[in-house]
């Protein structure tokens, strides 16, 4: 199973979501995560999907994305020619034994303390998804009491966009 990143311009309209995610539902593809925010246009919307997937998933379901009425532009954002980032927000225990290796691993991971109580920590990580899942593995040990992420976002590389040809 491979993973893709797939992006969608589409009109910024009341049930466009619901249409992108039940194309999804109908045929049995799952979404492992979906971003969605708008534009430098206020008629237009942007969503990221992440899948896994073979081959053919993919072919399909850019396909069928392509085919719904509302769907403008439909764009695969392959790894090695797009640049993505994922935010993650995560909250661990506050205790004297481990301030010195959260530290540490605030420090080398470029995050940020955006909360601090006696009993918590909330920590800010943005980078690729690879990067918070090591940063999720180094915090296991020293106590996650929660934490959520948004998703990849992506662009492609360079002077190129998604709306190559104006709407």
């Amino acid at each position: 199973m491979k993973k893709y990143v797939i992006a969608v311009y589409v009109d910024n309209k009341f049930g466009v979501l619901t249409r992108v995610t039940g194309m999804f539902t109908r045929r049995s593809f799952n979404i492992d995560a979906l971003t969605v925010g708008k534009t430098e246009s206020p008629e237009y919307s942007r969503i990221t999907i992440t899948m896994y997937g073979d081959e053919g998933a993919k072919e399909q379901v850019i396909k069928q994305l392509q085919k719904l009425v509302n769907v403008k532009r439909v764009q695969l954002l392959p790894k090695d020619s797009s640049v993505s980032r994922e935010l993650m927000l995560i909250k661990v225990k506050n205790c004297q034994d481990t301030k010195n290796d959260i530290m540490t691993a605030v420090n080398i991971f470029r995050s940020k303390i955006i909360d601090y109580s006696p009993e918590a920590l909330c920590i800010e990580v943005t980078g690729d998804t690879e990067k918070l899942d090591a940063f999720i593995e180094i915090m296991k040990p020293l106590g996650i009491i929660e934490m959520c992420r948004t998703g990849i976002v992506a662009l492609e590389r360079g002077e190129g966009s998604i709306l190559n040809d104006r709407l």
